[in-house]
């Protein structure tokens, strides 16, 4: 043998086609109203499996963003400048709709599911690189709360719509396609938004707005939504990153945040120095105005960590299934086929649980009861699915042993991703916080939505005792301190009704016998799984070559 003759390592996973090689997938979004876009989004999968899409992703991570503070001569220049991979994500991104699909009348008719679709697209986008959704995701989101402003909404709009991305550092109104981001967070507040100490006073056409965002997110972006104290209270403000009558805004970044992933998105400090803004929504209800874009964000924060998990999932199985030990190939080793199980059952159950969730956001305009689910469910389905992509990827590193463990690899990335979205827009008890909340805001509501999930896994192990829990729970006379156990039997109990209109019943009984009956140890491996469950999981998640 020769010293660099390989043996007994998996080939590269790349060339693969994110879409046809993940049964789930194919059925969450057939089940949500989605099977006839199979084709297109065949196609995605397709290009954003190519050995390219992988290499520009290790490229856009390897080269983060840089911020130019100052030119030659000493005046501002406040711009971010990256690496060229990371503008072709953007431009993928936003030509594939990923920002600002769903917006569009032309192009999502009554009962077209449109955000299953984009969804589908953007968990598949997740997998190869995952920073620069975050401005995608801002983008599509911010529109929710332009929406209270006619007359803004309508000067933006067909720049926001654009399939066309534009990076150059000019006034958006002379750009083919724009982006949006947000400033919400500041140093003593965090969570707590209504502790924010920047000022806005009225200035011509607008208001001035002076102060400090700890986190400023996508600081490339074209526009912002912040928030400030006016005279009336907490507001919600646009600031562009020029003034309407064209010199650059007093946004002054202090400097890029040194992040654990996400390192090929921008994440900045920034100083406002009289920064031109026009208000969103009344004086005083910024928080209200801000609170459908805060959805839209949760969502896609679940439905990306859905897809990180997918990806690690993948590339546990095609590596399982060439690495040869103790004469047998990994994927027939039983101890190893049973983690390769489990992990795919969590990551088939969150795959079903996001796409049931987009559905609730296309119907919720015309349904009440779907706006209510979407309402209740959006935090309890960002905890569970964000908060289990750590632990699901961790695992997936330890089926590739030390090859996982380098940067060559892709499991790094993903692991480094995984916390970002359980952090971004509410940590897991503030999404406990919120799902109280909204029980006690539409305590009928509620119960219809629980009904509605007992209903949907009515034949399902475990359904009526996770369904007593969780009104018990909720109604005890403190019902923060069993918050967590409740929000994550919802979760639970909205997989299993996912699973069972998305996959076969033994996959959707699987998941509710081990997940809601018989409460499996907490590492992945422990579950009952048979033999032949267990091989028909793992064909299910990556056919076989």
């Amino acid at each position: 043998m020769r010293i660099d003759e390989v043996l007994n390592q998996s080939p590269p996973y790349v060339d693969v086609n994110l879409y046809e090689s993940d049964r789930p997938l194919q059925d969450a979004v057939a089940a949500n109203g989605g099977a006839g876009d199979a084709s297109a989004l065949s196609d995605f999968g397709k290009h954003w499996g190519t050995a390219e899409m992988f290499d520009l992703a290790r490229a856009a991570n390897e080269h983060p963003p840089e911020l130019k503070a100052f030119d030659a001569k000493g005046f501002r220049r406040d711009a971010i400048e990256f690496h060229p991979a990371y503008h072709q994500f953007m431009s993928e991104s936003i030509a594939a709709g990923l920002a600002a699909s769903t917006w569009r009348e032309d192009a999502t008719p009554m009962g077209t599911p449109a955000q299953v679709l984009r969804a589908a697209r953007f968990y598949m986008a997740a997998q190869i690189e995952t920073g620069h959704l975050c401005p995608v995701t801002m983008t599509h989101a911010a529109v929710a709360a332009l929406t209270l402003e006619r007359e803004l909404v309508a000067k933006l709009m067909p720049k926001i719509t654009s399939r066309r991305y534009d990076p150059r550092f000019r006034p958006w109104w002379e750009k083919r396609g724009i982006t949006l981001g947000m400033g919400m967070t500041e140093k003593q507040g965090g969570t707590d938004v209504r502790a924010n100490t920047t000022r806005a006073e009225p200035a011509g056409d607008g208001y001035a707005i002076t102060g400090h965002k700890w986190f400023m997110s996508a600081p490339m972006c074209d526009a912002f939504l912040v928030l400030a104290q006016a005279s009336g209270g907490l507001t919600c403000f646009l600031m562009p990153r020029f003034r309407p009558d064209g010199p650059v805004n007093g946004l002054h970044f202090q400097r890029l945040k040194d992040k654990l992933g996400n390192r090929s998105n921008a994440s900045s400090e920034v100083e406002f120095v009289d920064a031109f803004a026009w208000r969103v929504g009344e004086e005083g209800r910024g928080v209200r105005t801000i609170i459908n874009m805060v959805q839209l964000t949760r969502l896609d924060c679940a439905i990306a960590s859905a897809g990180i998990m997918r990806m690690a999932l993948a590339q546990a199985i095609h590596h399982a299934r060439y690495r040869s030990v103790f004469q047998k190939h990994l994927v027939d080793q039983p101890m190893m086929r049973a983690v390769l199980a489990d992990l795919a059952l969590e990551v088939e159950a969150a795959t079903a649980l996001v796409m049931r969730l987009a559905r609730s956001f296309d119907l919720g305009a015309s349904n009440p009861r779907e706006a209510a689910r979407a309402r209740l469910l959006t935090p309890a389905v960002k905890y569970w699915v964000c908060k289990s992509a750590s632990g699901v990827i961790g695992e997936a590193m330890e089926c590739l042993g030390g090859n996982a463990y380098v940067e060559e690899s892709v499991l790094p990335r993903l692991y480094r991703e995984a916390p970002v979205n359980a952090i971004w827009e509410g940590s897991g008890n503030v999404m406990c916080l919120d799902v109280l909340r909204a029980v006690d805001r539409e305590r009928e509501a509620a119960r219809e939505v629980l009904a509605a999930l007992a209903e949907e896994a009515t034949d399902l192990s475990g359904t009526r005792a996770a369904l007593a829990f969780l009104e018990q729970a909720l109604s005890s006379d403190n019902p923060e301190a069993h918050a967590r156990a409740a929000v994550e039997h919802l979760a639970l109990l909205a997989a299993t009704a996912a699973l069972g209109q998305s996959a076969d019943h033994t996959i959707a009984n699987l998941f509710a016998r081990t997940r809601l009956e018989y409460r499996h140890a907490t590492m992945y491996g422990s579950a009952a799984i048979t033999e032949d469950e267990a091989r028909q999981l793992i064909d299910r998640a990556l056919p076989a070559p």
